[in-house]
């Protein structure tokens, strides 16, 4: 049999007793109930160029998306910008290869980043028209190979959006059975109060990059809003693209100026008084805020996967998480 047979053998045995399990919790206003960490699939292609992908790095990938299967996430999050649509891709053909997989996941992607020179001479832009995203969500439609997408956000704000015009998208493609819920990723408070006044659905979720070394969201309202509206915030980044956890990967140019060294000393401290790791209580921080933090995790390192589960299980202290914020902030607490 061969390594890949054994690999997705495995998978259909886990969804037994031996399989991992996480806590679960509702997607904001909505029946979506899915684990309280998110897997990430923008790396599962190995790569942002599809010309680089090859069987090689497509089974990384596999291997990474079986791991957290097993490891109990139940929620999977994509785009269809990541390495051009190709990891929505991958991800279709995992979906059609282990049986009764679908079933058991909610399937979350974006949509509303458009590349360069597509076409020929066009620039980076976004774009929320009524016909871009209902044609984005057919083809992701295609890619991942299901009749259905559980969670359709935008990506990053639009400055040319047209509540109306999106609201208009929305309710199209729900009626037509190919959207169960929406969301919105990046968005500022104004904006998702601008977007939700013209939809007739509440927006259940708003992805934007949370973490100890990015703490905007905490004072600029958006989880005050997430608490009082019922949305789930989810955390892109949770790790600060790997400073709080085993190392830095693939930075953002707005991450390379984080200072994480006191951070993580009083994470260290922290997680060696709990018996776990850096990266665990680095998420459980996340998760112990009210307002339902679901953090990301992005990384392809199976060993990885299973140990950013761990935070599900802690619980940190009043204490401790004051204890992480006082090292996370430039100033003293007022």
């Amino acid at each position: 049999m061969s390594t890949r047979s054994v690999e997705l053998l495995a998978v259909r045995r886990g969804f037994g007793l031996n399989a991992g399990h996480m806590q679960t919790a509702l997607i904001g206003r909505s029946s979506l109930r899915a684990s309280r960490l998110a897997y990430g699939c923008w790396r599962i292609a190995g790569s942002w160029d599809p010309t680089e992908v090859n069987a090689d790095r497509e089974a990384q990938g596999r291997k990474a998306v079986l791991a957290a299967v097993e490891a109990g996430y139940t929620l999977f999050d994509h785009a269809d910008i990541y390495c051009q649509g190709v990891c929505e891709t991958v991800f279709g053909k995992i979906l059609a290869e282990v049986s009764g997989l679908r079933d058991r996941i909610v399937i979350a992607t974006k949509c509303g980043i458009r590349r360069p020179n597509d076409p020929e001479g066009a620039p980076y832009r976004y774009d929320f028209s009524a016909e871009y995203i209902i044609a984005s969500c057919e083809q992701s439609l295609k890619r991942l190979r299901v009749e259905t997408i559980d969670l359709y956000q935008l990506h990053r704000p639009d400055y040319l959006m047209d509540p109306g015009e999106i609201a208009g998208a929305f309710d199209s493609l729900r009626r037509a059975g190919k959207v169960r819920e929406f969301g919105i990723s990046n968005f500022a408070p104004s904006q998702v109060a601008m977007l939700q006044k013209a939809c007739s659905m509440p927006l259940i979720a708003n992805q934007v990059e949370i973490s100890l070394a990015r703490l905007q969201p905490f004072e600029d309202g958006t989880l005050d809003q997430c608490i009082a509206e019922g949305i789930t915030p989810m955390a892109w980044s949770p790790l600060a693209g790997g400073k709080l956890g085993d190392g830095a990967h693939r930075l953002l140019p707005s991450q390379e100026g984080y200072r994480t060294e006191t951070m993580n000393a009083e994470l260290d401290a922290i997680a060696k008084a709990r018996g776990t790791t850096r990266t665990a209580i680095a998420l459980a921080w996340l998760m112990r805020h009210p307002s339902g933090i679901v953090p990301i995790v992005g990384s392809t390192d199976p060993a990885r996967i299973r140990a950013a589960a761990a935070a599900d299980s802690l619980i940190l202290s009043r204490d401790e998480w004051y204890r992480l914020l006082v090292a996370a902030r430039p100033e003293p607490l007022p």
